[in-house]
């Protein structure tokens, strides 16, 4: 039986320079492929949009689940990938999004992920992963 050792996710290539050059520590998303991580995991950058595929990786040092991405700031300040503008803006867009699957006030809300993560170290060349890694992310496994 395969054993998971740690997750990968799609990072936009313009957003890669703030976990290898400006020191930032904390990946967060709306929670998908999750449930089976553990501290000590590791994380695979794949950068997506161009130039695709994985460029570093990371050990998960700390787990967190939230209602609102907004609180993981009050946790973690500057070290989110993300600034709250950008967060912010995104909530917006995903309330727009479902509002005519929705009715208001009827809508579920989602979980987001906060991974914060120690030995964070780019790789020398682009390594092609064998398959394709969706928005929700992809286990890794042995």
């Amino acid at each position: 039986m395969e054993k998971i050792t740690g997750v990968t996710f799609p990072v936009p290539k313009q957003y890669m320079a703030r976990f290898f050059e400006e020191g930032k520590t904390v990946f967060i998303k709306p929670a998908t492929v999750f449930k089976e991580l553990k501290r000590g995991m590791k994380f695979v950058f794949y950068q997506s949009h161009e130039d695709t595929g994985n460029v570093g990786e990371a050990t998960i040092k700390r787990i967190l689940i939230m209602e609102n991405p907004l609180n993981f700031f009050e946790t973690f300040g500057d070290a989110v990938f993300l600034t709250r503008e950008e967060v912010k803006d995104y909530l917006q867009v995903q309330e727009k999004w479902q509002g005519g699957r929705v009715r208001k006030g009827e809508g579920r809300k989602k979980n987001w992920i906060a991974l914060e993560l120690e030995n964070i170290r780019k790789y020398d060349k682009i390594k092609k992963p064998e398959r394709f890694v969706s928005v929700g992310g992809k286990y890794l496994k042995e």
